[in-house]
Order: structure tokens, then C-alpha cells, then sequence
């Protein structure tokens, strides 16, 4: 039975590709001072608190992976305590492939991504779903949302890493963007207004 973050981060066939390639020693090493944890911390449940989206991995007990996306407002994805991540689970296209896999494997995996800071976080463990419990729905209820949860996911965290920022492409929300083109709107107002105090027409070129 594993009891260190890193062994469920890499498997002994990783590892053997890791020694092949010259980081296994690197990745020992910091395992030994406790590199990799299992308990979220304040700073990756602030993190997790300002995410509108993430995406689950899942797969059947045959294997076969399979990636959703989810999504909603800031915070939809809720830091229970330092090793429980719950969401509510709202009616969708009703394939319920994440659901059936976990029905039968509940190994699963959470990826989250902030682009415009260029972050991310991995998260390994296990998916829970509770089908018969009001009071957890209800704490994990989107307020402003008018759906109806079908259902709430558990994930019990058991290693977490975050990811360098190498190749992550700053990418921003219209949230992140309005407040910019309302102040170059003001911006522009203001120019247009002085002009035509000193007299002057605007380019048109512009």
C-alpha cells in the first residue's frame, strides 16, 4: 500500500522511465522533503475558490479515459476540507460517461487552469458520487443558478503538484477584459472631449 503523495503521482512503470531518463533521482529527492502533498494548503484553496472551470478525468474499470469539462461560476467547485473537493451535479446532454466510470473505478483526476496568470494544479485521488443527500446538495448549491442538482461529486484528494508555467498561453475572460475596454471607452470620451475644447477634429484615420 502506498503512503507517500509522490507514489500515486508515479507508478513504478514512471519511475522506471524517470531512471531511464535521468530525473528519477530528482523526483526521490524531493519526495524524501516532502515535495509532493496530499493536504490543500491556504494558498491552492484560494486557488481552487477563484476557478470558473475544470476538468475531470475518469475511466472505466477497463480503462478507458475520459475527460469533462466542467464548469460554473467562481467558486462552483468547493474546498470541503484539506482533502475534499465537492461540486453539485446539474442535468447535462444525460450521457453520464463520468458517472458510469466511476460507478465502476473511482479513480479519478482534476486538472485546473489559470491561464491569465499562466497556473495550474493536478490533483490525484478519488471520485464519491452521493446521490441521497439533501444537505450536501444543498451546501454545494450554485446561488443565482436556477438548475436543479441531480446529484454531488466527492474527490478525495491524495496528491496534489503544480505545474510549471512553460507554454501556457495567457488567455483572458470577457470578466477580465470589460473593465479594460470600459476605461479605454472613458479614455476616449475624455480625448474627444478635450479636442473639441482646443478646437481641434478628431483623426479619422482613428
Amino acid at each position: 500500500m502506498t503512503n507517500r503523495p509522490s507514489d500515486i503521482m508515479f507508478s513504478d512503470s514512471v519511475k522506471a522511465v524517470q531512471e531511464q531518463l535521468g530525473s528519477r533521482r530528482g523526483y526521490e529527492s524531493m519526495a524524501e522533503r516532502g515535495g509532493f502533498q496530499s493536504e490543500l494548503n491556504a494558498e491552492v484553496t484560494a486557488f481552487i475558490a477563484q476557478r470558473d472551470s475544470f476538468y475531470l478525468a475518469t475511466a472505466s474499470a477497463d480503462g478507458r479515459p475520459y475527460i469533462q469539462h466542467r464548469g460554473g461560476p467562481k467558486g462552483f467547485l468547493r474546498v470541503l476540507d484539506e482533502r475534499t473537493l465537492g461540486f453539485a451535479d446539474f442535468r447535462g446532454n444525460k450521457q453520464y460517461i463520468s458517472v458510469g466510470n466511476l460507478n465502476e473505478n473511482d479513480r479519478a483526476f482534476v486538472f485546473l487552469m489559470d491561464y491569465a496568470n499562466r497556473q495550474r494544479i493536478k490533483l490525484w485521488g478519488r471520485a464519491e458520487i452521493v446521490e441521497d443527500d439533501p444537505e450536501l446538495v444543498e451546501r454545494l448549491r450554485i446561488d443565482g443558478y436556477d438548475g436543479k442538482p441531480e446529484r454531488a461529486f466527492l474527490f478525495h484528494v491524495e496528491a496534489w503538484d503544480v505545474n510549471c508555467p512553460q507554454h501556457i498561453v495567457p488567455r483572458f475572460s470577457h470578466e477580465d477584459i470589460e473593465p479594460l475596454r470600459e476605461r479605454i471607452r472613458a479614455l476616449e470620451a475624455e480625448n474627444l472631449e478635450l479636442r473639441e475644447r482646443l478646437g481641434k477634429a478628431p483623426d479619422a484615420s482613428h
